[in-house]
């Protein structure tokens, strides 16, 4: 009996030795395997237990990083469904690398912003003047569905932009449906330098006053220094009163926003809060240094977008300046990107913006006090008239006084 047993043991103990040696759970006897592949799976997720079986028993030879990629593709597409978020999106190694070589110092490119993606793909924002867009007629509501050659549908706006982005010189064919209509045509486009100043203004005038405008492109680093200076000569130049326009302006730095705000708005007003499960809460104020200011009223539209919201909806709460043009595009949340060990990256939603006052814009965006969408076709910018009309009524109700602090 004593020899028997060890006789058993001895066979355990070679099955154990085979096991750790390399065999494979399949090779056991059935009483056993359960025993180890019930251990072993307890060890991986789901999805490593997946992507495993499909590499050794799917009927053909499959990808690993394809099988890995769809895997985490499909745990986003699940997060965007279950939670609306529009903006949580995976990279993979080779997306990723595109991304950032057109972040490092790639300036070049054919001369248009472009605003939130639409069912059919990438609508155009607003053609620079004297750049390749400009030159192929290119128009604003113009939308993009291809680059060179291949559909962008559900791809990542900084994707699409990362695409036609490229060397100067070099040349990228867009798929454009006009107005976005219609079939749609092949534009080859040669990619030039592209010199986009932060801000521009102007004064004009409006019922015998003199009305300021000034524009605010983005919130990269230095957007504030460059809003104030901007502000400053028009007050320089004698307006009574300021259109700060911030249509097509798809936003940037948070720190960006807060300076900006802080030009107009007392130090210590809030400006924005934001609401993470991560990272916290925090209330962000204006820092203070705010210059004495003309009525202001605000113009925005459809592609007015994360910073500036939380500007406009800074100077809307706290100085209760006129928000002109039509709802904002409603970004309302902040990303993370996070690199993952594939080379690939997540791009995840890790946080929400919230007005002074509390309030989400997440998926809905803010709301104008003065509606005034821009018809399509119009030889004649309705919205910055009606927004100058709107100022003009401010100013006029102001006298003297300033709106600002």
């Amino acid at each position: 009996m004593k020899t028997a047993t060890v006789a058993v043991w001895a066979v355990i103990a070679g099955m154990l030795l085979g096991l750790w040696a390399g065999g494979h759970p399949d090779n056991l006897p059935d009483s056993l395997r359960e025993v180890f592949v019930a251990e072993e799976s307890r060890e991986q997720s789901v999805s490593d237990q997946a992507a495993e079986l499909i590499r050794d028993r799917y009927f053909r030879v499959t990808d690993p990083d394809t099988v890995q990629d769809a895997s985490v593709n499909g745990m986003v597409r699940q997060l965007r469904r279950k939670y609306k978020d529009r903006f949580t999106h995976y990279f993979t190694p080779e997306q990723n690398q595109q991304l950032s070589e057109a972040l490092e110092g790639s300036f070049s490119g054919v001369g248009m912003t472009v605003g939130g993606n639409s069912r059919n793909g990438l609508e155009v924002g607003s053609v620079f003047r004297g750049s390749p867009a400009a030159g192929a007629n290119l128009k604003p509501g113009d939308v993009i569905v291809t680059v060179d050659g291949e559909s962008i549908r559900g791809e990542d706006v900084d994707l699409i932009v990362a695409k036609i982005k490229g060397p100067e010189g070099t040349d990228v064919t867009l798929g454009i449906r006009k107005g976005g209509e219609g079939p749609a045509r092949d534009f080859k486009l040669t990619r030039a330098e592209i010199r986009v100043p932060i801000t521009s203004n102007q004064t004009r005038e409006v019922d015998g006053k003199t009305l300021g405008y000034v524009q605010l492109s983005t919130f990269s680093t230095g957007a504030s220094r460059a809003l104030q200076r901007a502000v400053e000569r028009v007050i320089e130049k004698g307006a009574e009163g300021i259109v700060l326009d911030l249509r097509e302006n798809g936003g940037g730095l948070l720190e960006e926003a807060i300076f900006t705000s802080s030009v107009f708005i007392d130090e210590g007003e809030v400006v924005v809060e934001t609401r993470s499960r991560t990272q916290g809460d925090a209330t962000y104020r204006a820092i203070g240094g705010n210059i004495d200011t003309p009525p202001i009223v605000v113009l925005v539209n459809r592609n007015t977008a994360s910073a500036a919201e939380i500007l406009a909806a800074a100077l809307q709460t706290d100085l209760g300046t006129p928000v002109v043009g039509t709802r904002t595009y409603g970004k309302g949340v902040f990303q993370e990107v996070i690199d993952l060990g594939n080379g690939g990256s997540l791009d995840l939603t890790v946080g929400e913006f919230l007005t002074a006052e509390g309030v989400s814009l997440a998926g809905k965006g803010l709301k104008p006090d003065v509606y005034a969408p821009l018809p399509d076709g119009a030889n004649r910018d309705v919205q910055l008239n009606r927004a100058y009309g709107v100022l003009s009524d401010e100013v006029a109700s102001a006298g003297s006084g300033d709106q600002g602090g």
